[in-house]
């Protein structure tokens, strides 16, 4: 009954948004209903619309958990752009580098790299936050700049291919491609990009309620969220918390790579992202910051990404911006909880 009551808002701020979005249309001049059923439709269709759904939500579960983790400790972990764009690029540099190995060996590795190099990346705000008191909305904002110019240069100067226009590196070596979901389940085209980094995205989810809701480490990162001064009473170290979360957020930022580059692109590709690390943020904030919540988020957000192209091509005066609308609006819905929230507990308080 408390799961239920937790999806109650989300769900009405959802609906909620949809009707501002169909007031929205009506606005412009188009069908509401002709609208949501290309929306809708385009994304629910199979096999194309339900593996490009698959597809879009799979990079949204990576950042969506790094951004519920960091906030689970209290923590707004901005820099899960960043954090993957760092990944993104030290795991082709891998797959470039040591291509020849065999793919046993060297498709762990490059996991582990986009692991440990998104961890890496976030750690930094959080030993900042812990050791200084740096705000990491700050920290990890900058950071993200930092990223970005430093993959780019090294991809411009260092790894692209000679006389390519597109600002991307050679291709990684084969042994560290991992499988299209197409070419092991029949019926599923392996034309699309669909691949396993989506059962490894569940497989995340699971260890991550795991983590936080069944070990010890995990309870001291959520007291350290709910009650940081509480929690240094009862003997946890929080600073040490802070930098524990904020490098598994960016740990699971980093595993947008395995989908991007080992899964899809097969290279490091200059802003390939779509925003997933911001984008992130709105997943948790939807998903109430549980893993189950941030799967059923990702895959709206994953279907109005992959239907907002029907839109635009298909509506007189509807474009894919659309889809910027409905999130932006769902995010206010979700926000405006809070405010509800934090008036009906002053008005308990004041009977």
């Amino acid at each position: 009954m408390s799961f239920l009551r937790q999806l109650l808002f989300p769900l009405a701020a959802v609906a909620a948004a949809f009707a501002v979005g169909a007031l929205v249309v009506l606005a412009v001049g188009d069908s509401p209903l002709n609208t949501y059923a290309l929306l809708i439709g385009s994304a629910l269709s199979w096999p194309d619309g339900i593996g490009y759904t698959l597809f879009y939500a799979t990079p949204l579960i990576f950042t969506g958990l790094a951004v519920a983790v960091a906030f689970r400790c209290g923590l707004l972990n901005i820099g899960a752009e960043g954090q993957l764009y760092i990944a993104a690029f030290a795991t082709a540099w891998v797959g470039i580098v040591l291509a020849g190995w065999p793919a046993w060996l060297l498709v762990p590795l490059c996991i582990l790299t986009a692991l440990l190099t998104g961890g890496f990346w976030a750690a930094v705000p959080g030993v900042l936050k812990a050791r200084f008191g740096a705000h990491e909305v700050i920290t990890t904002i900058m950071m993200n700049f930092i990223a970005v110019a430093l993959a780019s240069y090294f991809t411009q100067y260092h790894y692209k291919p000679p006389g390519d226009p597109i600002l991307q590196t050679v291709p990684i070596g084969e042994n560290a491609h991992v499988a299209r979901i197409g070419a092991l389940v029949p019926g599923i085209p392996e034309r699309i990009p669909l691949n396993l980094a989506f059962p490894l995205a569940l497989a995340a989810c699971l260890l991550v309620y795991l983590f936080l809701w069944r070990t010890r480490w995990g309870y001291q990162i959520r007291a350290t969220g709910a009650n940081p001064a509480a929690a240094l009473y009862g003997g946890i170290a929080t600073g040490k918390q802070i930098v524990l979360a904020m490098s598994l957020s960016g740990a699971l930022a980093g595993l947008v790579a395995v989908n991007e580059v080992l899964g899809y692109r097969y290279r490091y590709y200059d802003s390939f992202s779509a925003g997933y690390g911001f984008t992130g943020i709105a997943v948790a904030l939807l998903g109430r910051n549980h893993p189950v919540g941030v799967i059923l988020a990702s895959l709206l957000f994953g279907a109005l990404l992959r239907g907002g192209l029907f839109v635009d091509i298909f509506t007189e005066h509807v474009s894919k911006d659309l889809v910027m609308v409905l999130q932006g609006v769902i995010i206010l819905f979700v926000a405006a909880e809070a405010l509800f929230r934090g008036r009906g507990e002053k008005r308990v308080k004041s009977v």
